[in-house]
């Protein structure tokens, strides 16, 4: 079928699955998300009516748009049996980048952030009574009036470059894994960026950075940051540790790399771009 043909095909397809009141659903117990395995592949369920029963007193939430049809999430109490030989199982999120189509996963993201978000703000953390959602991502309390918005915790992650062939990488002892990554840290209040990444470089390995460069961002829903990615170069010091939260750190030589982050995280994307001479 030609191109063309194809695309038209999909189009039509997708105008009478909104038609018929079809939504994208992403069911989370915890960290697990609902997936479907279909045609040798796995997606998130598309049916007009919710793949799970929505448990007494949830809050269906409407998170947007997939796939060009309405995005809807919600939470149960207990998970849906299945493995990987059942039609359908629940995935870890993180695993999940894995095997989902990147705009699902993406959404997943979002979903999960904001079922956290609404698990975290049933009452008001003023003066205690129970809150009213207004909009799709605001609550308020009936009492005192306190808004309440999700709360996305600021991160920076610092690629730190040695002459044009060296790298800086660590391991922290949060990892899930044995790979080696990239310094970084949460921003904290009074502190502007560029200031939380020289902060974070100096208290995890006292080493000085210089010709600090932004990057890139990634939210990042485990559970509600966002990571925002800076390059920088080495100007001074020797590596000293910060015990506490690195258990090894080098620079390392473009040709005898470790083992790397995933790629789902902007980590390896900042490594991958070094590699390929584009920062």
């Amino acid at each position: 079928m030609p191109k063309h043909q194809s695309e038209n095909t999909n189009l039509q397809n997708t105008m009478k699955q909104k038609e018929n009141g079809m939504c994208g659903w992403f069911v989370f117990c915890g960290n697990q998300l609902l997936i479907k395995k279909e045609n040798g592949g796995y997606h998130i369920p598309y049916s007009a009516e919710p793949p799970a029963e929505v448990p007494e007193g949830k809050t269906v939430h409407v998170i947007g748009t997939v796939e060009g049809m309405t995005a809807k999430a919600f939470a149960i109490t207990s998970p849906v049996d299945g493995d990987e030989n059942s039609p359908q199982m629940m995935k870890d999120l993180r695993a999940s980048f894995n095997v989902l189509p990147l705009e699902e996963y993406k959404m997943a993201g979002k979903a999960s952030q904001i079922l956290t978000w609404d698990r975290n703000s049933q009452f008001c953390p003023a003066c205690g009574v129970r809150t009213v959602q207004t909009g799709p991502i605001a609550k308020q309390c009936p009492q005192c009036h306190q808004e309440i918005y999700p709360r996305i915790s600021p991160a920076i992650i610092v690629l730190i470059k040695k002459g044009s062939d060296s790298v800086l990488l660590v391991h922290a002892r949060n990892f899930r894994g044995t790979f080696k990554g990239l310094v970084a840290g949460f921003l904290e209040p009074g502190e502007t960026l560029e200031e939380c990444v020289c902060r974070e470089v100096m208290e995890e390995t006292r080493l000085r950075i210089k010709n600090l460069k932004y990057f890139g961002s990634q939210p990042w829903p485990y559970p509600s940051g966002i990571m925002i990615g800076y390059v920088a170069e080495y100007e001074s010091g020797t590596i000293r540790l910060q015990d506490e939260e690195l258990n090894t750190g080098a620079f390392y030589d473009r040709n005898h790399l470790p083992e790397l982050p995933q790629k789902l995280s902007i980590a390896r994307r900042m490594i991958d771009a070094w590699l390929g001479g584009k920062v």
